[in-house]
């Protein structure tokens, strides 16, 4: 029988990314099959190779949380992949599913996007859709075909290699973030739909994303490159919205009196310059209703609704 369900798919890849010498066992001549053998973690968790192999294979999708530390700590789990582990062993009825209109952002935090003109913000779903963003954080990621999905950006971008100038590591965090909401929702067909169209058309997504690693959006530094104002040095900060714990709101900030700074500042320079030519072009048009640039902006906040090419 095939490991076919999300559980043993976990189990299995965790399984087989450690080493004997990982878990403290001597490692006797040439293994047919990578990482640890199944009846050696069943020793280590100390539950039957019966028992655990039916745990991978679907049979057992029940266990008890006893079982589950155990397996987690026989597999040498951090934190949040225990976490993850205790979600997909969940009754269906248990898990979080994602509401109807999940993918809109709520007016307020439309309105706070909006209040902060210095800085880059914008709201993400699970499938790292992004829901909604200011001009600085429009501006920022200019260099990209579309603004639209952190996945896709890093993956299939062109521009993705060049902006991450830790390309490895951003691919890695990017993966884990999906993997992460894919726990709380396996079944959500959006992120289906990410991952089977990252996994098509990138190598390198399908094998981060077999790794089944984990790991959620944490206060970080990351090193950026803008065509136009060149490498920036930012803290990363992401934040639960408490009205929507599907969202995100991401805040990039940078050092005060710093090169990054001075980058924000450019680019905010060049936005509200770009905003009074198309003001100037409207008047001498003769089309005073048409919305300016930041009020189109405010009223017409991008939602992710768009598929992945």
């Amino acid at each position: 029988m095939s490991d076919s369900t999300p559980l043993g798919e976990f189990l299995r890849a965790r399984r087989e990314a450690l080493k004997p010498q990982d878990v403290g066992l001597p490692e006797h001549g040439r293994r047919r099959v990578p990482g640890l053998r199944r009846e050696e973690v069943a020793m280590l968790a100390g539950v039957s190779s019966d028992y655990y192999m039916r745990l991978e294979q679907g049979r057992e999708s029940s266990p008890s949380p006893q079982v589950i530390d155990a397996v987690a700590d026989a597999l040498h789990l951090d934190d949040e992949a225990v976490d993850h582990l205790r979600r997909l062993t969940r009754a269906p009825k248990e898990r979080r599913t994602l509401p109807a209109g999940h993918d809109q952002v709520d007016p307020q935090l439309l309105q706070l996007l909006d209040s902060w003109p210095d800085t880059p913000a914008f709201v993400v779903g699970p499938a790292l859709d992004i829901l909604a963003h200011n001009a600085l954080a429009a501006a920022l990621h200019s260099g990209f075909q579309r603004f639209d999905n952190l996945g896709r950006m890093v993956f299939v971008d062109p521009a993705g290699r060049d902006f991450y100038q830790d390309w490895e590591r951003a691919a890695q965090s990017c993966v884990a973030e999906i993997r992460a909401a894919y726990g709380h929702d396996p079944k959500s067909p959006r992120i289906a739909e990410v991952v089977e169209t990252l996994s098509a058309k990138s190598p390198e997504f399908a094998e981060l994303w077999a790794r089944h690693d984990v790991k959620g959006k944490t206060r970080q530094t990351k090193n950026l490159k803008h065509a136009q104002v060149g490498d920036l040095q930012i803290q990363f900060s992401a934040f639960t919205v408490n009205e929507a714990p599907h969202q995100q709101l991401v805040v990039y900030q940078a050092e005060p009196a710093s090169s990054t700074a001075a980058a924000f500042a450019e680019l905010r320079s060049g936005i509200d310059n770009h905003q009074g030519e198309q003001e100037q072009r409207e008047q001498r048009s003769g089309s005073p209703n048409r919305l300016t640039t930041r009020d189109e902006q405010a009223a017409h906040r991008y939602v992710a609704s768009s598929k992945d090419d």
